[in-house]
């Protein structure tokens, strides 16, 4: 009787299990599709625009306006008329640290210094010394009929920001004079009101194709984008529900999906209709969408990850070899040595202790000693000297001369210097050093956090392989391709959505 009894208790209390399991799994599965239904009907709208908008971003990026562009269209230095030597600009400018940007340039027809710290940007002329501020719009005009010779500049309006000038980088130039060049392609440039120089430009071209490209791709309109923290919360908030609509849906695709035992008609499938190309192409590029979405959602490091390297002021100088009062010891007999007449640019620096100019004018650059202007050349091993001065407490783990890209040094968004030298050190963020022997700049900084994002980011968000990019159209091609396939999931989802609420 015991044993009966005892026999029946177990039977019953796994009855009742199995029960419990099967209504909890029950529910898990109408949770499940419930949310994935809900999360598609709310995001599959963005997602389709994510996805057209990111084919419009293959071919027109959004407007800029770079150095190599500026060191291309600006006169060549009048080097004869250069009065005030570096060392007294920046006395000038009351400059006592080391400038991450210190440049000699032509503006409205004189030469300038221009100089950047972390206190600020600052313009001293270099033939009376006086600092350039406050410039009024007949100067600005005079400096982009310089600039854009065949153009004729009128104003457009003065203002502090605008689609074009959203971020950051233009608050030390505001307010900023908008002007139309009238050059027949709808070229538009932005100048600052401080220190006068060229800080935007677009074409009429780039504006429209970025309306359908990067403004709604990145979320970029003007009252969300300038507010930093605001934006980067909208960016984040909505691409997060996207990830988990299509994490939802993979596993939905997977459990609705029968290979051995299909269903009628030798089906997969149980859906038809727009319901099946959704199962169906979600089977078929569900992990790309899933991806493609969940990089984009790391692209504003949510929740502060990817947090990476920055060089400290004491770093930069501790490279450039440079300490209070260290003199560049130019004159303008070497600057106009340096310069040979043909320079649209003269930049100063330090590296390992020693000063020197760069001259370039969009096609050459020419290295030169401060003291002199006689060309100058660096050793790998005098830049990877400079360079064990940024981590003194880090051995190096090696030091490599790269003449070719890898996945880490390779040009897309922006042209990467070659060759390169690459020193890595052994300190807590395992951090790469990219040292240009060309001018002896640190080109770049990749620590482990850098390398990591490089992969959950670029690789899966851009495909930019550099052997893909190297043989275009093949990234092209793979890019358009994987997008169709997204494309195909996220407008029937949204066909589906749209059935759903109609009901």
């Amino acid at each position: 009787m015991l044993e009966r009894y005892v026999l029946q208790t177990f039977s019953a209390r796994n009855a009742r299990r199995d029960t419990l399991l099967r209504r909890a799994t029950k529910q898990g599965k109408w949770l499940l599709y419930w949310l994935h239904r809900w999360l598609g009907i709310v995001t599959c709208v963005l997602c389709v625009m994510w996805f057209l908008s990111g084919l419009v971003m293959l071919y027109v990026p959004f407007p800029s306006w770079s150095d190599e562009e500026r060191i291309a269209s600006l006169p060549v230095v009048a080097t004869e008329r250069v009065a005030v030597t570096p060392d007294a600009a920046l006395s000038a400018a009351e400059v006592t640290t080391l400038p991450s940007t210190f440049r000699l340039e032509m503006f409205a027809g004189e030469p300038v210094y221009r100089i950047v710290t972390a206190d600020g940007h600052a313009s001293i002329s270099a033939v009376t010394g006086a600092r350039v501020a406050d410039v009024n719009i007949e100067k600005a005009q005079r400096h982009l009929a310089s600039v854009f010779p065949s153009a004729r500049a009128e104003l457009l309006e003065t203002l502090d920001y605008d689609q074009w000038t959203p971020t950051r980088r233009f608050d030390a130039h505001r307010p900023l004079y908008k002007f139309a060049l009238n050059d027949g392609h709808g070229s538009v440039a932005h100048v600052s009101s401080q220190t006068g120089e060229i800080v935007q430009f677009s074409t009429r071209s780039e504006r429209f194709w970025n309306w359908l490209g990067s403004v709604p791709h990145w979320i970029y309109f003007t009252p969300v984008r300038k507010e930093q923290e605001l934006w980067r919360q909208a960016v984040m908030w909505l691409s997060a529900p996207a990830v988990i609509g299509a994490i939802t849906g993979i596993w939905i695709g997977i459990l609705r999906m029968r290979v051995r035992k299909r269903y009628s008609g030798g089906r997969i499938t149980p859906y038809r209709g727009w319901m099946k190309w959704h199962h169906v192409s979600g089977l078929i590029g569900g992990l790309f969408v899933t991806t493609w979405l969940a990089s984009g959602w790391l692209s504003v490091t949510p929740f502060q990850l990817f947090m990476r390297t920055q060089l400290s002021e004491a770093q930069l100088a501790a490279y450039a070899g440079w300490t209070p009062g260290s003199s560049y010891g130019a004159t303008g007999q070497s600057i106009a040595r340096a310069a040979q007449g043909e320079a649209t640019e003269i930049a100063f620096s330090w590296v390992g202790g020693r000063p020197y100019m760069i001259a370039r004018n969009g096609k050459d650059t020419l290295l030169a000693a401060a003291g002199s202007g006689e060309p100058a050349r660096f050793d790998d091993v005098d830049l990877v000297q400079a360079a064990r001065g940024v981590f003194p407490s880090a051995a190096v783990v090696d030091a490599q001369r790269l003449t070719d890209e890898d996945v880490y040094w390779y040009s897309h968004h922006a042209t990467r210097p070659l060759p390169i030298v690459r020193v890595r050190f052994d300190d807590a963020a395992s951090t790469w050093l990219f040292l240009d022997p060309a001018t002896g700049a640190i080109a770049g900084l990749r620590d482990r956090s850098a390398r990591t994002y490089r992969w959950l980011f670029n690789f899966v968000h851009d495909y930019d392989l550099p052997i893909l990019l190297r043989n275009q159209p093949a990234r092209d091609i793979v890019v358009w391709l994987l997008s169709i396939v997204g494309l195909v999931v996220s407008a029937s989802g949204v066909v589906i959505g749209y059935r759903v609420l109609k009901r």
